[in-house]
């Protein structure tokens, strides 16, 4: 085993063996430990925040150097809840590693440690972040503040399954419609109510006719709540509904398409308000984050690989980089798959030429105008 793939799975067997899920804030300032321990030995200043007595903590890793700003961004919390890693281990098994947060996002951190100590010379920022697979509701601020410094963003998602970058991820927003009827006795006088369940189901339907209002908007109504009692006509009914798109622009027309279903309820006597949640951007692919692709293309080339980029459904914290202008590349680390799953793993194989690749980006990134 060569010196990068043993201290990657040496660092990488202690990450997973760590239960870490969002809300285990103990067991993510136990992976915290380690990252921290870990960069100051490659020179970092570290920046610890605790943002709620319900997360784990925030690190930030800065080290001088020359070149343009990079922002490394990872993330520390699993979808796991605790004691996963002791009913199933860290285990190699035919080139593959498997275990709780393998490849989401365990490898990321890891291959993030050991790029930074193949390009000593580069001035980086390491965000290791406890609460991305719950929306970064403690580490949003953060992390667009930090991209906000930076000149380029390099996320570390691990690659999709076939190897290719994510040059792009849809944006998110959450809705909830509250339609406000009038109670009545559903045997005696239901004349006298306004049933709010019936408003909500032809909602319902009006917002599944918005699904594919561009390429690629997605109008999700994922929980439908109405009524206290068979014999009482509801008063009261609640729609949570999940919107995504690949643009800003389709984003804001489904949200303004929601208010204008929202503001003709088709029974009488009944409102609905909208209330919505704070949008996750879309990550957009843009002429500086393709010629960051091109560049990341060309090195894999001289590596003797093929390499491509790629557009997700799903979100993460380069959303939240990208949607403050920075150019943003993600899916920098090595290949794996079956995310959230029992199955999740990553392919062993691929970690010494994706953390080579990784670490000569960050060199080889062209100087920007920023102040």
């Amino acid at each position: 085993m060569n010196d990068i793939l043993s201290a990657f799975v040496r660092d990488l067997r202690t990450l997973v063996s760590i239960d870490s899920g969002s809300y285990d804030a103990a067991g993510v300032n136990k992976v915290a430990d380690v990252m921290a321990d870990r960069l100051g030995d490659l020179g970092f200043t570290i920046e610890r925040t605790t943002l709620s007595p319900d997360l784990g903590d925030l690190v930030v890793g800065r080290r001088p150097g020359s070149g343009p700003r990079v922002l490394l961004l990872a993330h520390m919390d699993t979808v796991f809840g605790p004691g996963t890693a002791a009913v199933r281990p860290f285990l190699i098994q035919d080139g593959r590693a498997y275990g709780p947060g393998v490849c989401d996002d365990k490898a990321g951190l890891v291959a993030g440690l050991l790029a930074a100590a193949l390009a000593p010379e580069a001035e980086l920022t390491f965000c290791c972040s406890p609460d991305e697979e719950i929306g970064a509701p403690g580490s949003r601020e953060a992390i667009e503040k930090l991209a906000r410094e930076a000149d380029y963003v390099l996320s570390l998602e691990c690659a999709r399954e076939n190897g290719d970058l994510v040059i792009a991820r849809k944006g998110i927003t959450d809705v909830t419609l509250t339609v406000r009827g009038r109670a009545a006795h559903a045997g005696i006088e239901p004349e006298r109510g306004a049933d709010a369940a019936l408003a909500a189901a032809h909602l319902v339907v009006g917002l599944d006719q918005l699904d594919g209002l561009a390429p690629g908007v997605t109008v999700n109504a994922g929980v439908i709540r109405a009524g206290t009692r068979p014999n009482v006509v509801a008063a009261e009914a609640v729609i949570e509904v999940e919107v995504r798109a690949h643009a800003v622009r389709d984003l804001d027309a489904a949200l303004a398409a929601i208010d204008r279903l929202a503001a003709r309820s088709p029974v009488p006597d009944t409102s609905v308000l909208v209330e919505r949640a704070a949008a996750c951007p879309p990550m957009e692919a843009t002429p500086a984050s393709l010629a960051m692709l091109a560049l990341a293309a060309d090195i894999a080339a001289e590596l003797g690989f093929p390499l491509a980029g790629a557009a997700t459904g799903g979100i993460g914290d380069a959303n939240l980089a990208s949607g403050t202008g920075t150019p943003t590349l993600d899916g920098l680390g090595p290949v794996g798959g079956g995310d959230h799953s029992d199955d999740e793993w990553l392919d062993l194989s691929s970690v010494e030429p994706r953390i080579t690749l990784l670490a000569s980006l960050i060199r080889r990134l062209p100087p920007t105008e920023n102040p």
